[in-house]
């Protein structure tokens, strides 16, 4: 196992890779055009309900770590767009849930394709086992990072900021 010491210099390469990519992937969300007239940010929405079933609304803002009036501005594109759809919550009557559609479905498959093929030919040129190794990694560095999360939001005695 690594001391802090002998961590921290790799740290802090990694996170300017990080701070790179999210600079990046930024600018290139801000110039992509919107997919069906919606905010590409409001897919991230539909592909979490996707992937964990319908739910109320301040349960995908936090499966999202985001703001409730931020992820309600993006379903609220999404349940214009017929992509989703509010339905009547089983457990509580008096509240619904968000559930995908047959269209949002749609709309998500045809979103998957494309990353899908961007990313194909990005990584084309790299070895199999390479990519399966970034996978794996990329798994266990995610994973690691929503588990380690709450305490990176937490401040330090007043000498560290939010992450």
């Amino acid at each position: 196992m690594m001391t802090p010491e002998d961590v921290e210099p790799l740290a802090d390469e990694i996170g300017n890779y990080l701070v790179r990519l999210q600079r990046v992937r930024d600018r290139t969300i801000a110039h992509a055009k919107a997919t069906d007239g919606i905010d590409p940010a409001a897919y991230a929405c539909l592909f979490r309900l996707i992937k964990d079933g319908p739910m109320r609304s301040g349960a995908l803002a936090d499966a999202m770590y985001s703001d409730p009036s931020t992820v309600s501005r993006q379903v609220a594109q999404l349940v214009d767009r017929g992509h989703v759809e509010r339905l009547a919550d089983p457990t509580d009557g008096r509240a619904s849930v968000l559930a995908v559609t047959d269209t949002g479905r749609a709309a998500a498959g045809r979103i998957r394709t494309l990353r899908n093929e961007k990313l194909g030919s990005l990584l084309a040129g790299w070895p199999r086992q390479d990519l399966e190794d970034f996978a794996r990694l990329m798994d266990r560095f995610v994973s690691d990072y929503e588990h380690a999360r709450p305490t990176f939001a937490a401040v330090d005695s007043g000498t560290r900021t939010a992450r």
